[in-house]
């Protein structure tokens, strides 16, 4: 993250989420941080363990399980083992409603297991019981070590508080509308139920607030009022986003606006998942909505043009694909042995007008030949033409290009010559 990029940050209250030695630090000044959430049943140890893997691979730095049954407590802990065994350290944060507090109480060795819990306000439980409910899963917390997410949605507000904001509301000369009331509601119960926490105990810094809705502009505003009540870190995510394109350009509209505001120490995408498609995908569109602000890089991005027609074949667009594809797929081994890479930009531009200058600009780029003209593809490094491809195996040996500059910039080698 750039300097600039540091200035508009809200400073909150650092919470540190840890298991073994792999510590992901939300808030503070800190990089925003990348979560997601598994959809496989929770006492599937197998299946669940599968998918915790992929969404780590993809870049997930926190990974939420749901846990709603004594099943579902008792896969968690095997989860957790399944995963050290696998040499992979994500922090879990477990998903509770409605029963958490008796589950933790019940199943120990699900509360040791879990890095960070989520805990819902509205299902704690109705008054005094839900106080009591709230203080259990809090102890939990302390004992183990564990950071909370205190995590309000409109769909689950607690309704008494609901009840009387509303009547309060309702008596003054010019009231509210409904809906603002709801806002402050979904606020209200948050910071309440944070404030309690820090009282029963608990340090600020170990506590995430999120307020969620459906929509856009409910969202801004429920989060920008949140950010004037204090310094505890922020959860951002677009609950129930959608599917496909409606998914991902909602949670953009939502996430950009506060992120750009400096408001948000970790987000989630709530992409409803398309039939077939993978769940690492809510992980990718998180990724590059805070790389193309500028928060954070992740994986190489390709510049590539829409088309016209110039751009009568779609051979750009097959290569534009085939490469983000091979990027994503070789970043799992780059990450590790080639640091920085993330940073490297890649063009794939289709006609002449605007695919030299394109290429020069990237780090390496390749302008390929659009309708009518030479059919011979121009390749730049850095700005420098180093030579041009043209045959069925350009892919491949575009990619092979890209391979080479990877090592030799950013590999052990490249390094070993800058410390001489």
């Amino acid at each position: 993250m750039s300097e600039n990029t540091l200035e508009f940050r809200r400073k909150t209250h650092a919470v540190k989420v840890a298991w073994g030695g792999r510590v992901v630090t939300i808030g503070g000044m800190n990089p925003i941080v990348v979560q997601s959430m598994t959809n496989t049943s929770t006492a599937d140890v197998e299946s669940s363990v599968a998918q915790v893997l992929a969404l780590a691979r993809a870049g997930s730095e926190l990974v939420r399980l749901t846990v709603n049954t004594p099943d579902a407590a008792r896969g968690v802990a095997r989860i957790r083992e399944a995963l050290d065994r696998s040499g992979c350290d994500v922090p879990l944060v477990g998903d509770f409603h409605y029963n958490g507090h008796k589950l933790l109480a019940d199943h120990p060795e699900c509360a040791a297991a879990l890095s960070k819990y989520r805990i819902n306000p509205g299902n704690v439980g109705k008054g005094e019981k839900g106080m009591e409910n709230f203080a259990s899963m809090i102890e939990c917390a302390k004992k183990y070590g564990a950071a909370v997410r205190i995590g309000v949605n409109w769909g689950s507000l607690d309704q008494a508080l609901l009840a009387r904001m509303m009547d309060e509301n309702n008596a003054l000369s010019d009231p509210l509308p409904p809906d603002a009331v709801l806002r402050a509601a979904l606020v209200e119960s948050a910071v309440q139920s944070a404030d309690m926490a820090v009282k029963l105990g608990l340090p600020a810094d170990r506590i995430v607030l999120s307020a969620k809705v459906s929509e856009v502009q409910g969202l801004i505003s429920v989060y920008r009022m949140l950010a004037r009540r204090g310094s505890y870190a922020l959860h951002l995510g677009l609950t129930e986003a959608g599917i496909g394109s409606k998914g991902i350009v909602a949670s953009t509209a939502a996430l950009a606006v506060l992120l750009q505001e400096g408001i948000g120490d970790t987000i989630r995408v709530s992409l409803t998942p398309s039939p077939g498609a993978p769940r690492t995908e809510e992980v990718v569109v998180a990724q590059e909505i805070l790389q193309c602000m500028g928060l954070r890089s992740f994986t190489p991005m390709v510049t590539s043009c829409p088309g016209c027609g110039r751009t009568t074949s779609d051979l750009f667009q097959r290569l534009a694909a085939g490469t983000q594809d091979y990027l994503r797929s070789r970043m799992p081994e780059w990450r590790v042995s080639c640091p920085g890479v993330e940073n490297m930009t890649v063009a794939v531009m289709g006609c002449v007008v605007n695919g030299p200058g394109e290429s020069r600009q990237a780090d390496i780029g390749i302008s390929l030949p659009g309708s009518g003209e030479s059919p011979v593809a121009p390749v730049y490094v850095r700005g420098e033409k180093v030579c041009a491809l043209k045959g069925d195996d350009m892919q491949a040996r575009f990619h092979a290009m890209i391979e080479e500059f990877v090592q030799t910039t950013y590999g052990a080698s490249s390094r070993g010559q800058s410390d001489n």
